[in-house]
């Protein structure tokens, strides 16, 4: 029996022992009421404190069971487990349905029970942000014994090509100065370069546009168009990469090439550009939402003192909603930093420390896939330099959420 099927027979089994549950122990604390006898907690509250009696010890011995095979202590069959379990719950059926007393706090007890589930899915949550973090650091630190780290953070080029021979000890077939190197700054600047493009393209566009749906357009045009803008946002980022690659940079081409300008193919520009459409939606969105949330009060009272429309959105409204705009900001930020597909078939793999955007360049997470996807073993330094720039870059991100975090408490202070 598989796990699949065991787990459906489980459900199957403790979906009528709760319905029987929670019928008989709201009854018995029916019938305590009518009695004459008054009880703590309401009486679907005994019901719900029935089910969980049974339900909560018998998923805890499937998922203990469950440890024990994936630990490889003890192997129980699924036939067992099951058993075990379903007698766990029929057991614990009767202990909830005994303890329905007038001086039984079921309330009380379920409030402490889901006060406990939130409480492990947020530690849920923070462990398993730990554990990556972990992962992470532990991986960069097999690549920082071979790598020097300002070499790694300093260094101007990026060309880990033979690490593979190095690996198989293969490294006297190295031709001279032929030898791996990992300068991450060509990756940066690619990263960066793409990200500064997409948001020159996103932020005016997303701000403008939020500000004209929530302070110009009628309900009717609102309606039409805020959903329009928000379907960008579901296309998929292998759309957007066509898009780059086939429509924008042509015409990228032809333009540089009427201004006397030289670009590549694979320039930067395209997929940059490509990538502020698709953050558009968020900066948008989320600009909108805090620009209404903003007392009408506030309007008005711009208003009573003789201010135009545009003078109250430049001088009240924006400065009010910045706090939320910056957090749209830097949303867009990380979703740009994070990109990999549009720049893969639009920009090219090629390290390239430059300051044009005619030219092609890479980043950060490109090279990542590149560097986990590959057929050299999983201890090469070229393979272990992902988890180094996955390392930086989450410290980049980290960095970021901290200032706008102080940017977002200072603003607030000054408009609250």
């Amino acid at each position: 029996m598989g796990i699949g099927e065991t787990t459906l027979l489980l459900l199957a089994g403790l979906i009528p022992l709760g319905y029987a549950g929670f019928y008989l122990g709201r009854r018995k604390a029916l019938t305590t009421v009518a009695d004459g006898v008054r009880m703590h907690s309401r009486p679907q509250q005994y019901g719900w404190y029935s089910v969980v009696s049974m339900g909560i010890p018998a998923i805890g011995v499937a998922i203990a069971a469950s440890l024990l095979n994936l630990l490889g202590w003890i192997t129980l069959p699924a036939e067992l487990v099951l058993l075990m379990s379903l007698v766990t719950a029929a057991a614990g059926l009767g202990y909830g349905l005994k303890a329905v007393r007038p001086t039984l706090r079921a309330r009380n007890a379920l409030d402490n029970i889901i006060r406990w589930l939130l409480l492990g899915a947020a530690l849920i949550s923070i462990m398993t942000t730990i554990a990556i973090v972990l992962s992470v650091i532990f991986e960069a630190m097999r690549f920082f014994r071979e790598v020097s780290v300002w070499e790694f953070i300093t260094g101007t080029v990026w060309s880990p090509g033979d690490s593979f021979l190095e690996a198989a000890g293969r490294g006297d077939e190295i031709s001279e100065g032929g030898g791996a190197v990992f300068g991450s700054v060509p990756l940066f600047a690619g990263t960066f370069m793409v990200t500064a493009i997409a948001m020159i393209v996103a932020l005016p566009i997303g701000l403008l546009s939020a500000i004209f749906m929530s302070e110009y357009a009628s309900p009717k045009i609102r309606g039409i168009a805020k959903p329009m803008l928000e379907v960008l946002a579901g296309i998929p980022t292998v759309v957007y990469g066509f898009f780059a690659a086939i429509t924008v940079t042509p015409v990228i081409v032809d333009l540089a090439g009427f201004f006397g300008l030289d670009a590549s193919y694979s320039n930067i520009l395209s997929p940059g550009i490509v990538m502020g459409i698709m953050i558009i939606p968020f900066i948008s969105s989320l600009s909108d939402d805090v620009i209404n949330s903003i007392p009408q009060s506030l309007r008005e009272g711009a208003f009573a003192l003789g201010t135009t429309r545009s003078e109250t959105i430049r001088s009240i409204v924006v400065p009010a909603a910045l706090p939320g705009v910056i957090s749209a900001f830097l949303l867009g930020v990380s979703r740009a930093l994070g990109e990999t597909m549009i720049v893969v078939m639009a920009a090219g793999v090629r390290p390239n420390l430059t300051w044009n955007p005619l030219e092609d360049m890479t980043t950060v997470t490109v090279n990542i896939v590149m560097a986990l996807t590959g057929d050299q073993s999983f201890d090469s330094p070229q393979t272990l330099s992902a988890f180094a720039l996955g390392l930086v870059l989450f410290i980049v991100t980290l960095t970021l959420n901290i200032i706008s975090t102080i940017l977002v408490r200072r603003f607030k202070q000054e408009y609250d």
